[in-house]
C-alpha cells in the first residue's frame, strides 16, 4: 500500500477517522493525504463546534455573509493543518476539494492514484438520508479502490 486518502468533515468523530486512517498508513508505510471538501456556506452555519484535533471553528461568524468562499477555504485549510499537527507528521499532504463531496473524493482518489479511501459515515436514516444522501454510500458504489468506512457515531459505554 502506497497512498491513503483520508476524507474528513467537521464532525467531532473526524479525530477517530483521522487516527484510524493514519494508523493504517503507519502500519503499511503508506503516504497520507488528508482531504476536506468545501461545502456550501449553509452547511457551516448548522455546525456546533467543539474542538476537533485542535480546530475550534471559523475565525469570523460573519464569514457566512461573504459572497466568495475565501474565508471558508481558509478555515477549511486551517482545519486540515490542525488535523495534520494532531497526527504529528509533517509529511502528510492536505487537499481541499470542491463541489459534490462524493464526486470530489472519487476524483481525488483517481487523480492521486490512492490505494484506499478512509472516511466516516454518519448513519443517516429516513428523510435525512433521502434529502441529504449518503456520501459514503455514493463513494462505495462508484469507487474502484477499497474503502474503509468508519462509523461516525459517538462512543457509547458498553455494559460491564
Amino acid at each position: 500500500m502506497n497512498k491513503i486518502l483520508i476524507a474528513l468533515d467537521y464532525n467531532p468523530t473526524a479525530e477517530k477517522i483521522a487516527e484510524t486512517g493514519y494508523a493504517l498508513a503507519k502500519a503499511t508505510g503508506a503516504e497520507v493525504v488528508l482531504m476536506h471538501v468545501v461545502a456550501e456556506p449553509v452547511y457551516y452555519s448548522n455546525l456546533d463546534y467543539s474542538p476537533i484535533m485542535g480546530y475550534t471553528g471559523f475565525s469570523s461568524p460573519d464569514m457566512l455573509m461573504l459572497t466568495d468562499d475565501s474565508e471558508i477555504r481558509k478555515s477549511s485549510q486551517e482545519f486540515l493543518e490542525q488535523s495534520k499537527k494532531h497526527l504529528g507528521d509533517e509529511r502528510i499532504t492536505t487537499l481541499l476539494g470542491e463541489g459534490d463531496c462524493a464526486e470530489a473524493i472519487l476524483k481525488a482518489a483517481a487523480d492521486l492514484n490512492v490505494d484506499i479511501i478512509v472516511m466516516g459515515t454518519h448513519s443517516r436514516r429516513g428523510l435525512d438520508k433521502i434529502l441529504v444522501g449518503s456520501i459514503a454510500e455514493k463513494v462505495l458504489h462508484h469507487s474502484v479502490v477499497p474503502l474503509l468506512i468508519i462509523p461516525a457515531k459517538q462512543d457509547h459505554k458498553q455494559p460491564a
